[in-house]
């Protein structure tokens, strides 16, 4: 049978075995989608730490894998940073009464 959660768990990695998803819920899948864009487009700088971005529906679901607790640290806390910076953003502009064909 399929697995019936449509966020799944990261498998385990043997060379990347620390691991954290995070589900961030939002009003609008055209937001979760508008943050994922935007915290995608920086690239990791490490080597030691994979990233995945992806929107379910109106949820942003951030995947970190790292090579070490330190490093998956380091690299969420950077996340959590660029995130709250978004979401103030959000907040202060109202991105609610945009439309999909507007700005």
């Amino acid at each position: 049978m399929a697995n019936a959660n449509p966020i799944a768990t990261t498998r385990a990695d043997p060379a990347f075995p620390h691991s954290l998803t995070i589900s961030v819920p939002l009003p609008t899948p055209r937001l979760a989608t508008t943050l994922m864009r935007s915290l995608a487009v920086d690239q990791e700088l490490s080597p030691l730490v994979h990233r995945d971005f992806h929107a379910h529906g109106s949820t942003l679901v951030v995947s970190y894998k790292a090579t070490t607790a330190r490093m998956l640290r380091v690299a969420t806390n950077g996340v959590f940073e660029s995130l709250g910076t978004l979401l103030r953003l959000v907040e202060e502009l109202d991105v609610g009464v945009m439309s999909e064909e507007g700005l």
